[in-house]
């Protein structure tokens, strides 16, 4: 599926820096293209990047397998950060990525939640008995054959040995934030997603944290992309990278490498 719907207001901008004739300094902040779960904290660093001087970024968040097959596609962007590698691989193979611009930004964790309300107790362990807690309800992840999210929740699960008791009882959604969603309003009683996300909803709980051996790393690659001609682009991207710039996403749940 592939949507330019979110870039809308950035082709405007564009559009208006053509008819203009205005190259010599970008009148709009770089196109960022961001994983769903960065939503918040991403927003935090384009103000403090805006507040030094420069046009603030403009920003477009979805799913990373969304994002990456915009860039495919040849939509317009400046930056993508991504929720894991492989989708950042795929942009690198088609040479879709400026060179030497690849990065990790972040890092984060795995959690299982539910709604704030809910008495449901469980320990993440090998066989733990996850369908059991579902009852007849389904277990809200992203989907899992194209999600990030969705495929770190596959992985787990396979790994502690419950993904065939669950594999038929998924709500799938077209990113972690959709799915964290249908947790906050009651319609699924466990969901899969990052701790960060759970930490910004506060209509969920963390219920259990997934061990780390459990799954790949869970990493934030950032790059420029090849096509970007905003000088703000490689800046941005410096910014980010600082120790000021990390910092500005730790309140919100994140490590850095």
């Amino acid at each position: 599926m592939t949507r330019f719907s979110p870039l809308r207001s950035a082709f405007a901008c564009f559009s208006l820096l053509v008819a203009g004739g205005l190259q010599a300094a970008p009148a709009r902040g770089p196109i960022v293209l961001a994983a769903a779960s960065l939503q918040e904290s991403l927003n935090a660093a384009a103000d403090s990047w805006a507040a030094r001087g420069h046009p603030r970024p403009v920003l477009s968040f979805a799913a990373s397998s969304t994002l990456a097959r915009q860039v495919q596609s040849g939509a317009p962007a400046d930056l993508f950060i991504s929720a894991d590698e492989d989708w950042m691989d795929a942009l690198q193979k088609k040479q879709l990525l400026r060179a030497g611009t690849r990065v990790d930004l972040l890092t984060n964790a795995l959690v299982l939640v539910a709604p704030a309300a809910s008495r449901i107790q469980i320990t993440i362990r090998p066989g733990f008995a996850l369908a059991a807690a579902l009852g007849q309800g389904r277990l809200a992840t992203g989907a899992v054959d194209s999600v990030p999210a969705g495929l770190y929740a596959k992985e787990a699960l396979t790994k502690l040995g419950v993904w065939p008791q669950v594999a038929g009882k998924l709500a799938p959604a077209e990113s972690v934030r959709a799915a964290l969603a249908l947790v906050a309003r009651g319609e699924a009683p466990l969901g899969v997603v990052y701790a960060t996300d759970a930490l910004a909803d506060k209509r969920v709980r963390v219920v259990a944290t997934f061990p780390e051996s459990s799954h790949a790393p869970i990493r934030y690659p950032l790059a420029v992309l090849s096509a970007s001609a905003n000088p703000d682009a490689e800046g941005l991207r410096r910014f980010l990278l600082s120790p000021e710039g990390r910092g500005l996403f730790r309140p919100y749940g994140f490590g850095s490498r």
